[in-house]
């Protein structure tokens, strides 16, 4: 059987930014660029392509209405399982508008020393959903209005950024052609220069440009909520110089491991530039996350993401964030939605390779608190792994331990497709830990007990001797045994902590 486990943390995990392959396919005699990045930044088999596409646009906000077809949109580059979502809010805007030519301008990771701007001149893109075709006449405009612009192949060959957006288009737009360019270039000049002359060639077109930008990469999540927000204000702001203003500012605050605001700064200005030229003057930020909100995601080095739509709008949508009743304890929609996510998240695996991005839960849900993901398959056991650290919000500890549960615990073997209907999921939110003195302060049914001794711990829920018949003594020496440790380590020695847990399943 395929090793999902394995997956979930390695192949993805180089993913989440900007790290672009090399790959050394060559362009055929056929003008047909091979993918590079599938089956690594995306799904490689079509179907599952499809149903991840799918399952991201079905679960994007409603769009807009605006009073003509939007001009341009801002969508990440980064591996589906972590800005897929993003993408998909960004084309979720366009999706029942028609267009006949899609641009989509991507940023150089891979060719040191290359800062012009390479236009791919004609034949074919392919993606595991097939071929899309290069618009030669739109290209070879391009090519001719300027002396900055070329076509370098080593530039496009291994490139991810303009790849990884064309699954979205050939899904939503099949009978589309494309323009695919990739920039090494943020002057302001040269992008508006760029941009104001693709809307110039493009003008007779049903046309949607597309930058493909990520946001800032590797500052801890919360640095990188406000410095990515402070950008894309900027950006709906229709003001160039403030996007690199805010930019130099950024960047100038030290901030740690903050090595760029924007990996594609120069396809932002360009479509700016365009949308302007076209007769647009509204930009909206559709929605933000960054690679800690994934449930992969690590949130002390994280990438992020913003989608954005430049169009006209006569209205603005129902963005709904959900249920928002404030309050401590969980309610029954609270306990609904947490074992929607986790058991919508291994699904979503199992058919897409993807995650779904939790998003709508109330404050209480959101709370630092651990939790524990319990499977049970004709009532037997069949995978059970938590979180303790009061670190992370629930949603997200919930939907990272149902992956942990489902692919990673080690005394089961990873749970498949076919059996997932007889699976019943259980949660168990998790109070803090008290130390107790002594073992006699602990109550069989009420306290979940956590042990420590020479370097060595284990925890049992509150519900696990019960459900044994366990009296207090079997449960420490069964839990010692758990440890590593002999049956009666716990009586000296070892340091016993109680909690209690919210129960809640299918």
């Amino acid at each position: 059987m395929k090793k999902i486990y394995l997956l979930i943390f390695a192949v993805f995990l180089l993913t989440q930014g900007c790290s672009g392959d090399n790959s050394s396919d060559t362009i055929s005699s056929q003008d047909i660029r091979s993918p590079a990045v599938a089956g690594k930044f995306y799904p490689g088999d079509t179907e599952v392509l499809r149903a991840a596409i799918g399952a991201y646009l079905a679960d994007a906000p409603d769009s807009y209405t605006f009073s003509s077809p939007p001009v341009a949109l801002i969508a990440p580059h980064a591996g589906y399982i972590y800005s897929g979502q993003i993408a998909a809010d960004a084309y979720r805007q366009v999706m029942d508008f028609k267009y006949d030519l899609i641009v989509i301008i991507g940023t150089n990771h891979t060719t040191a020393g290359f800062n012009d701007i390479s236009i791919y001149p004609k034949g074919y893109y392919r993606t595991p959903l097939g071929l899309v075709e290069i618009d030669n006449k739109i290209t070879q405009k391009l090519l001719d209005a300027d002396d900055n612009y070329s076509f370098n192949p080593a530039v496009h060959r291994g490139e991810h950024s303009v790849e990884v957006n064309i699954p979205f288009i050939q899904h939503l737009f099949p009978k589309a052609k494309i323009v695919a360019v990739v920039m090494g270039t943020s002057d302001l000049k040269q992008c508006t220069r760029f941009g104001e002359t693709l809307a110039e060639i493009v003008k007779d077109h049903r046309t949607l440009i597309v930058a493909s930008s990520d946001l800032s990469h590797y500052p801890d999540y919360d640095d990188a909520v406000v410095v990515d927000n402070k950008v894309l204000d900027a950006i709906v702001s229709m003001n160039p110089k403030k996007v690199q203003t805010t930019i130099n500012q950024q960047m100038r605050k030290g901030m740690r491991n903050l090595s760029t605001c924007a990996c594609g700064e120069g396809p932002i200005l360009t479509v700016m530039a365009a949308a302007k030229a076209m007769g647009v003057e509204q930009a909206v930020k559709i929605s933000y996350a960054n690679s800690g909100d994934a449930l992969i995601g690590d949130a002390s080095r994280v990438v992020g993401y913003g989608a954005v739509v430049f169009g006209n709008l006569n209205n603005s949508p129902n963005l709904s964030e959900g249920n928002k009743q404030t309050g401590e304890s969980l309610n029954k929609t609270d306990q609904k939605m947490l074992l929607s996510l986790a058991r919508e998240t291994i699904h979503r695996y199992l058919t897409t390779e993807t995650v779904p991005l939790p998003r709508g839960f109330s404050p209480s849900a959101q709370n630092h608190q651990g939790a524990f993901v319990t499977l049970h398959k004709h009532n037997n056991l069949r995978g059970c792994i938590g979180h303790m650290a009061e670190d992370t919000p629930l949603y997200r500890v919930v939907g990272k331990m149902a992956l942990q549960a489902a692919f990673n615990d080690r005394r089961f073997k990873p749970v498949t497709l076919d059996e997932l209907d007889d699976i019943e999921i259980e949660i168990s939110v998790l109070t803090p830990f008290k130390l107790v003195p002594c073992a006699d302060d602990i109550v069989i049914g009420r306290d979940g007990v956590r042990l420590e001794k020479n370097g060595r711990s284990a925890v049992y829920l509150p519900q696990v001797a019960p459900e044994q018949g366990w009296t207090l003594e079997e449960t420490l020496d069964h839990l010692c045994q758990k440890a590593g440790l002999p049956a009666s380590g716990w009586k000296r020695g070892a340091k016993l902590y109680t909690f209690q847990a919210e129960v809640f399943c299918e």
